[in-house]
């Protein structure tokens, strides 16, 4: 049953997305992935990550990129071709550009390419709210705490070396926690209308959830569909400005089948020669913008 209503029909797509690749057999996801892949040489494979797909497996998870590898080697070569190795993790959320390597050693140096920061990532986000400037850098340490609340849960979250002093005002230094690891995000707008903005994210280090913490809690600007990262203290979904609903055609109590508007779309590789791929945005995030009437902006 189809809904003839196009704001119907977008939600039902919407409230679809999360679980539609968890329910088939690993051998079409393999397939899938196969369709995906956006270049292949002797020691990687680049695929374009689709919406909801883990990267690991976990509870109640049923399908994950790592499960199918041994399968999506021999869809791509033949039969006796070693499984692929994972270099990289994007969270289940995050669309875009993945790099697998065909064999151990090629793994072990892209994963140090990446740890020495000689990989550049550039991703696009929607984001609620207008970054105040509207480009910069934003230098904050991440660290995970417990978040006590009816429901205990845990977030990254900030652990700035700074604070404002109570009496005058003044930065002073706070005591560093020593858990926190260091994390720097450059980000740029691209665009802003109906109360969100396009941007430009450039993660230089890798930490868990950075880019998520760094815009909610660093910017004051949480990503569409972030429902973990849009409120501190509980877990509920995304309370979204009256025009963004407007122009989304959304009621509030339909927020929470928004999905996450955070796509890897470009990955610069040092490898030999310098190699770069380009992932187009997944047609929920290229319609979203339409609706908001945020202009794409021309690679």
């Amino acid at each position: 049953q189809i809904p003839k209503d196009p704001t119907q029909r977008w939600l039902r797509e919407l409230a679809a997305m999360s679980q539609q690749l968890q329910k088939v057999h690993p051998n079409v996801l393999a397939k899938i992935l196969k369709q995906r892949t956006l270049y292949q040489n002797e020691e990687i494979v680049v695929i374009d990550k689709p919406y909801g797909l883990p990267v690991h497996g976990g509870p109640g998870i049923k399908n994950c990129i790592a499960d199918v590898l041994p399968i999506l080697a021999k869809m791509l070569e033949n039969m006796k071709a070693e499984p692929l190795h994972l270099c990289h993790r994007l969270d289940k959320e995050t669309t875009g550009v993945m790099v697998l390597a065909r064999s151990k050693e090629a793994a072990e140096k892209i994963r140090l390419l990446f740890k020495t920061r000689q990989v550049e990532k550039i991703y696009w986000a929607i984001v609620l709210g207008d970054p105040d400037p509207v480009e910069g850098v934003v230098e904050i340490p991440i660290v995970e705490k417990e978040v006590q609340s009816h429901q205990s849960h845990y977030k990254m979250t900030l652990a700035p070396n700074y604070r404002l002093c109570a009496e005058d005002g003044k930065v002073v230094k706070a005591r560093g926690n020593r858990h926190a690891e260091r994390a720097v995000t450059r980000y740029r707008r691209l665009a802003a209308a109906s109360a969100c903005s396009l941007l430009e994210l450039q993660p230089i280090t890798g930490v868990k959830h950075q880019i998520r913490v760094h815009l909610a809690y660093g910017l004051g600007c949480p990503i569409l569909g972030d429902h973990k990262y849009s409120h501190w203290s509980k877990l509920a979904p995304q309370k979204l400005p009256e025009l963004t609903l407007r122009r989304l055609k959304l009621e509030q109590s339909k927020a929470r089948h928004l999905p996450l508007h955070l796509h890897a779309h470009r990955l610069g590789l040092p490898l030999g020669q310098p190699l770069d791929f380009v992932c187009k945005l997944p047609l929920f995030f290229q319609k979203t913008l339409r609706k908001l009437e945020l202009d794409i902006p021309k690679d």
